[in-house]
């Protein structure tokens, strides 16, 4: 089961690796952090960039959720798990299906390439292809895409990496 924690925005890397050290192996599968791509122009030249996909959240996967949160109170800056009220819940079949198919295995959202046609985006490769219905906002000029997407039981908005090299009218 997948679940989330929510942590100060900015301390996400520090409880990843507080949360690997001090929590056993047969208790958390995996603790991950979801990334997504950019195109940045450093000093003069396009550099791709991994920012934090979700900022202020912790995945974690696990089967034992009690031994779980007993182990958790090691780490220090840890906000909350993610819940309603009293009771932890793990992310729903569907949520984790939409990280897995959207970040892959290693869990980094890739750039994505389109076009416009006559005020419709397609995509034509990566990850946001089929969820054009889902794109809210584009920027041309800093390369990104908002789309809002159903998580933590309700809507995010989420900022990703899109090329669109060609508009046509």
């Amino acid at each position: 089961m997948w679940y989330v924690i929510q942590v100060r925005t900015g301390t996400e890397e520090n409880i990843r690796l507080q949360c690997e050290a001090n929590i056993p192996e047969e208790i958390m599968e995996r603790c991950f952090i979801p990334y997504y791509e950019e195109r940045r122009r450093i000093r003069g030249e396009w550099m791709t960039v991994k920012r934090i996909l979700f900022p202020g959240y912790v995945f974690l996967i696990t089967e034992k959720m009690e031994e779980l949160f007993h182990q958790l109170k090691k780490v220090v800056g840890l906000t909350k798990m993610l819940g309603t009220g009293e009771e932890i819940i793990p992310l729903t079949e569907t949520e984790t299906e939409f990280l897995k198919r959207f970040g892959g295995e290693d869990q980094i959202v890739e750039m994505s390439e389109g076009i416009i046609e006559q005020s419709r985006i397609r995509i034509l490769s990566g990850p946001l292809m089929g969820m054009e219905g889902q794109i809210r906002k584009i920027d041309r000029h800093r390369r990104k895409a908002w789309l809002e997407v159903e998580l933590f039981g309700r809507i995010q908005r989420v900022e990703v990496g899109l090329e669109i090299p060609m508009k046509t009218v």
